[in-house]
């Protein structure tokens, strides 16, 4: 039964998360001129900042929270590390920028579905420039063909903008 419900999270998580890269353009889109990270992201930056609101979750070194994959009580997944273990690279940089910027609840409420999440949107807090400055670094920490692939989504991402 637990096996049944993590598939079946799991499967929310993907079903959403693929209606959010199509169409996570239409939640921010006004004034985003690219669906990629912003050209001026600074990693340096975002490491600090990445230790200042996401190490408390998703660990000092990327690693995310024990049995990541593995819903709790509530039907909720611990975070997950966003080094090359995790599945933050199998997402194009729109998602993450969105993911990141309302929270995962708000981002997939708004694509119809009801998910919940513990990850909070940061949008209040942090521009959106410090959020790309996050993501750049995050990235930064991948292995060259974890990059590859992940900047092949983000193509992908960009070319189902309708």
């Amino acid at each position: 039964m637990t096996h049944r419900l993590n598939l079946r999270a799991r499967g929310l998580i993907l079903g959403g998360v693929l209606v959010a890269a199509v169409s996570a353009w239409l939640i921010l889109g006004n004034g985003t001129k690219s669906l990629g990270q912003a050209a001026s992201a600074d990693g340096v930056a975002g490491a600090a900042l990445y230790q200042e609101h996401c190490a408390s979750c998703h660990g000092k070194e990327l690693e995310g929270q024990p049995n990541w994959r593995v819903a709790d009580e509530n039907g909720v997944l611990p975070a997950p590390p966003h080094d090359e273990t995790g599945h933050t690279w199998h997402h194009g940089d729109m998602l993450l920028f969105t993911y990141t910027r309302l929270g995962g609840a708000e981002t997939l409420a708004r694509q119809g579905l009801e998910f919940q999440s513990n990850m909070p949107g940061f949008g209040e807090i942090l521009s959106d420039q410090e959020i790309w400055n996050i993501l750049a670094f995050i990235k930064s920490t991948w292995p060259e063909h974890v990059q590859d692939i992940q900047a092949e989504r983000t193509q992908a991402e960009q070319s189902q903008k309708p």
